[in-house]
């Protein structure tokens, strides 16, 4: 366990301690279970493993555990605003939800996205959440191009946690924050990038090659 991560949730944790105290006081044994089983299921969604993926510098990883949505070929119309290569990714609530560096880079540009209201949040598996749900958009720049990563919450979650801020250079793998609960992460890369990934294969986090820039010649 990473006692930063651990710390995002500790209003969780929180009322899951009061709600299990309260209720063997009272004689509410069910409620003391409930608060147990919501602890240790906050433990394991907390978790923070260390990650050690490829240092090739053509290698770019995932900025996520989950599974492969889409790869799509789009307009990235925030920050670069060109065509690139989407690579999208869902967290359920059994991944692990600390997001990492897919490059070793410099933080150019952190955009917070509030949503659109009224109306409830969809789920981070539709492709329209993107545009709807409250994102983070963040802007690595490497030596071989600039890609750009963006935070997306679910149905569920509400809180996206940035570690870093415009200026910090991050080595690849390294932690630039986390979302709560299940989300969506999606990874722009040059068109001229080889995917490596398919939809419905199953990433981690800082370890698993998504991409790789072409060789120089």
């Amino acid at each position: 366990m990473r006692f930063q991560t651990l710390w995002e949730g500790r209003a969780i944790f929180a009322i899951l301690l009061v709600l299990g105290v309260a209720g063997w006081g009272l004689h509410w044994y069910w409620l003391s279970v409930l608060g147990g089983m919501g602890i240790i299921f906050c433990l394991n969604f907390f978790r923070d493993p260390d990650r050690k993926g490829s240092a090739d510098p053509r290698d770019i990883l995932s900025a996520a555990d989950g599974v492969v949505t889409e790869i799509v070929d789009m307009e990235e119309d925030e920050f670069l605003k060109k065509p690139m290569r989407r690579i999208g990714v869902f967290l359920s609530v059994l991944d692990v939800h600390t997001n990492r560096m897919p490059v070793d880079g410099k933080v150019t540009y952190l955009n917070h996205f509030p949503g659109t209201y009224p109306g409830p949040y969809l789920d981070a598996r539709n492709k329209e959440c993107s545009s709807k749900n409250e994102a983070q958009t963040w802007g690595f720049e490497c030596e071989r191009a600039t890609l750009v990563v963006r935070q997306i919450t679910g149905a569920i979650a509400r809180r996206i946690v940035p570690w870093r801020k415009v200026g910090d250079s991050v080595r690849k793998g390294e932690r630039f924050g986390m979302i709560r609960f299940g989300s969506r992460t999606e990874v722009f890369v040059p068109l001229d990038c080889e995917v490596t990934v398919k939809p419905g294969q199953k990433v981690k986090g800082g370890e698993t090659v998504i991409a790789r820039f072409p060789a120089t010649s």
